[in-house]
């Protein structure tokens, strides 16, 4: 049984960075605060090693960790390891603890230890005269087997580190390698190449007859498509096979070209492989963040070269996931355009009958038990419990996310977490049924904890164990919220959605708090009860926090998905501004000092609201925003967006009607621009191909125009994240100084 609960408030005491009733206002003060905060790392991996059965008799394994953490100094962020051992018995952690230090992990773009543990693949980056350079070096328990300076051997071009393609796979029996890299590309030269003499290159008395590698005229500036935003570069991967003793490199042919191979890993008894394969014609459209595209899974066969789709044409698939007992491959499957995130199926294909089953649908509305779906792009490495029966996901439940279990026989959904006290949870790998999660709030940092699976019928008795603690930061307090809107979706009438509020924990007694709204991009996406950098440091400088999951939002069905294209810009901003009126009435909050900020559709979101409630809001940050659906379609890497949002159905050989650009024109806050009194701060990418930084650009040259207060930020060698340290940083300080400037705090 699925059951899940909300609690409407976590609050906890200690003292508040509020002095009075001021707020944090001074640049050192402000950026202290920040440097404060980044000192709490965010855990991105971990692995369970092998379990070891001592002398003594009991068992024990070790836990790698891998943690990033902002360095403002080196305006870098920097990964470092840690590892842990575990003494267990079947079903319980007997005694835990930290095994050594932290040590930095430098020049490591990819690494996984083979199954038995007693090896090691790392892909490691090393600028060599100045020119950056990719080695493969295979480990064995103290010493370096082999190293493999891959940008020598030129059999394929960079490897992929990406979590969308990327891979490194041991072979079962150890012998081999996989992983993903570029195509190579031909060598190209001028065709005025070898001219100054009149003659041909080729021509100059048989002097480079021996070419190791001939050239192809005049293709030296030909366009490569690649597959978007954060995959600059990426256009044509190709699967790479290491033969671990002969060295030999082998890239795998017989994959059709219009496939873009990834997600890779061996079938049982490595007679093939299966990867998750991407159609790139007629043309490459963004893929990250987009779980909507045309895919498929597919085996190749490695003796015959024969290429096999296991999958329907149909769908979109992803994170492949091989079974303990190497017999079924469970994966997640989603439409194709439409939303670019939504709610997923848990497919189980049977290695054996070659017979696929749903275990898990789309849920349209909550079911009676609270289950609302699956909403994840990327299973945890590991994610079968023991005896190839139970798959686990962490993923949104609501505003919050939780520890999913589902029995793939019984199709039973259980939540491990939803009644735990904590924010939300997410699984970092399951060995052997052993779990490591990492469980965080919005006032508290990321641990780390481990604990057994239990057996069937049992899930919610989970033992947790923490391995490294956090403390909760006592100053901050935050509760979920429910709103109703009282104006319905005719299409998907009844819906609802939840806001997040951040806030000092001690107010002095008759002052008010200013408040910041911040509605999330996507616009199908999710803001979690989780720690977030950002939102905790404004709490600590003094201000009230409302983070807006609008009907759209992942993680309330996929009806609540379905509501939002075609009334962006009025449903959504309704229900943020409703969300805003339902706090003020609370009475904590100062209706005279309330800015928003938003990135993305966050930012769309942001600028239609000082636009559509002009006297409103006093001050507004909006970091890449999308302004003008109509300008952006032909220059986004996701043109099917702009397409769909505005309520459209997307198809890559029909041109844009003028009818339909002007009701793209009629949804975008450019439309609103003369309206708008706040002041406002642009933070552009200038190599954002998500929203292309003219977006902003367009909007800070209207309200140039109108003479309305505008400041706008470039930040060189950034994409749509501007999430290098030196950018968010400084982002973050001018944010802070902006709104509490505008607020006249």
């Amino acid at each position: 049984m699925f059951t899940r609960r909300i609690p409407l408030q976590r609050l906890f005491s200690s003292h508040c960075a509020v002095m009075g009733s001021k707020v944090l206002r001074e640049p050192a003060e402000i950026a202290q605060l920040y440097r404060d905060q980044c000192r709490f790392p965010a855990l991105c991996r971990a692995d369970v090693g092998p379990v070891v059965t001592s002398r003594y008799g009991g068992q024990y394994c070790n836990i790698y960790t891998e943690w990033t953490q902002r360095d403002l100094e080196r305006t870098e962020s920097v990964k470092f390891c840690r590892q842990y051992i575990v003494f267990h018995d079947e079903t319980s952690v007997v005694y835990s603890g930290p095994s050594g230090n932290c040590t930095e992990i430098k020049g490591e773009l990819l690494s996984v230890d083979s199954p038995s543990g007693d090896m090691k693949a790392v892909l490691r980056e090393s600028s060599i005269k100045g020119e950056d350079k990719h080695f493969l070096e295979i480990w064995h328990k103290n010493r370096k087997l082999k190293c493999l300076n891959l940008t020598t051997l030129n059999k394929h071009g960079k490897v992929y580190e990406d979590d969308q393609f990327g891979c490194m796979v041991w072979s079962h029996s150890e012998t081999h390698l996989l992983y993903v890299a570029e195509k190579k590309r031909p060598k190209t030269e001028s065709y005025f190449q070898g001219l100054e003499t009149g003659v041909l290159a080729d021509e100059e008395d048989g002097i480079k007859t021996d070419k190791k590698e001939e050239a192809v005229l005049g293709h030296q500036f030909e366009y490569y498509e690649d597959w978007g935003e954060a995959l600059v570069n990426k256009s044509s991967p190709v699967l790479c096979v290491l033969d671990i003793e002969g060295s030999n490199i082998t890239v795998l042919e017989g994959i059709p070209t219009d496939i873009s191979p990834g997600q890779a890993f061996w079938s049982p008894n490595d007679t093939g492989l299966v990867f998750v394969g991407w159609w790139s014609e007629p043309f490459r459209l963004g893929l990250k963040y987009c779980s909507n595209r045309r895919s498929a899974l597919f085996h190749v066969d490695l003796a015959s070269g024969k290429c096999e789709q296991l999958s329907c044409n149909s769908s979109s698939v992803c994170s492949p996931r091989l079974s303990p007992d190497l017999c079924r491959i469970a994966y997640l499957e989603s439409g194709v355009f439409g939303p670019h995130q939504q709610c997923s199926r848990l497919c189980v294909f049977d290695w054996y009958t070659k017979q696929t089953s749903v275990v898990v649908d789309v849920v349209q509305r909550a079911r009676e038990d609270g289950f609302t779906g699956i909403y994840s792009s990327m299973l945890s490495p590991r994610c079968w419990s023991s005896d190839s029966q139970r798959v686990l996901i962490s993923c949104a439940q609501r505003s919050r996310k939780d520890l999913l279990v589902v029995d793939t026989s019984s199709r039973e959904v259980t939540s491990l977490t939803s009644e735990s006290q904590e924010g939300s949870w997410s699984l970092l790998n399951i060995h052997r049924d052993l779990m490591v999660v990492s469980c965080s709030s919005p006032n508290r940092p990321p641990d780390l904890r481990v604990g057994f699976l239990p057996a069937k019928g049992s899930e919610k008795q989970v033992s947790w164990v923490t391995l490294e603690d956090t403390q909760a930061q006592e100053d901050i307090s935050w509760q979920t919220l429910n709103f109703r809107p009282e104006q319905d979706n005719s299409q998907y009438p009844g819906l609802d959605f939840d806001a997040v509020l951040l806030k000092p924990k001690e107010t002095p007694e008759g002052s008010k708090l200013p408040l910041i709204v911040m509605p999330h991009g996507g616009p199908h996406s999710v803001l979690v009860t989780e720690w977030v950098l950002s939102t905790a440091v404004l709490c600590k400088m003094g201000f009230g926090v409302l983070l807006v999951n609008y009907r759209g939002s992942l993680g309330f069905g996929q009806d609540n998905i379905y509501s939002l294209p075609g009334n962006i810009g009025t449903q959504d901003v309704r229900d943020v501004q409703l969300a805003v009126d339902g706090v003020l009435k609370r009475g904590e909050f100062d209706e005279q000092k309330i800015a928003v900020m938003g990135g993305s559709h966050g930012g769309f979101l942001a600028c239609h609201l000082i636009g559509q409630y002009p006297e409103f809001y006093k001050a507004c940050v909006a970091r890449n925003p999308v302004t003008n659906l109509a300008s952006m379609i032909g220059s986004t890497d996701i043109p099917d967006w702009c397409m769909v949002e505005a309520g459209y159905e997307y198809n890559t050989d029909i041109q844009t009607e003028p009818a339909t650009l002007e009701q793209m024109l009629n949804k975008s806050p450019i439309k609103h621009v003369s309206k708008v009194k706040a002041p406002v701060l642009l933070m552009l990418g200038e190599d954002d191909k998500r929203v292309p930084s003219k977006q902003g650009i367009e909007y800070y040259r209207a309200l140039k125009a109108l003479q309305v207060p505008v400041r706008l930020l470039w930040y060189p060698g950034n994409n749509h994240a501007l999430s290098k340290v030196d950018a968010e940083s400084d982002g973050f300080v001018n944010a802070a100084l902006w709104v509490t400037q505008h607020l006249s705090l």
